[in-house]
């Protein structure tokens, strides 16, 4: 019978060590704090860049319009 090899990564990823490194400062409800605001940031950016295509957009339809009357 062979025995399993397990490989254990003594690094871990950045991402991890930052997870582990908050879990152990942060309460629970902070960290759900801090994800719901970076989540509401990242939405005021989607928010943001749909309302300044939609600007180019009305200026586009309006120069149009101005030029066919």
């Amino acid at each position: 019978m062979q025995a399993a090899h397990i490989r254990a990564n003594a690094f871990p990823t950045v991402t991890g060590a930052l997870r582990a490194v908050e879990s152990v400062l942060l309460a629970g409800g902070q960290r759900t704090a801090r994800r719901n605001a970076w989540t509401s940031v990242l939405e005021d950016r989607r928010r943001a860049k749909d309302r300044v295509e939609a600007e180019h957009v009305m200026e586009a339809v309006e120069g149009r319009a101005s030029r066919g009357t």
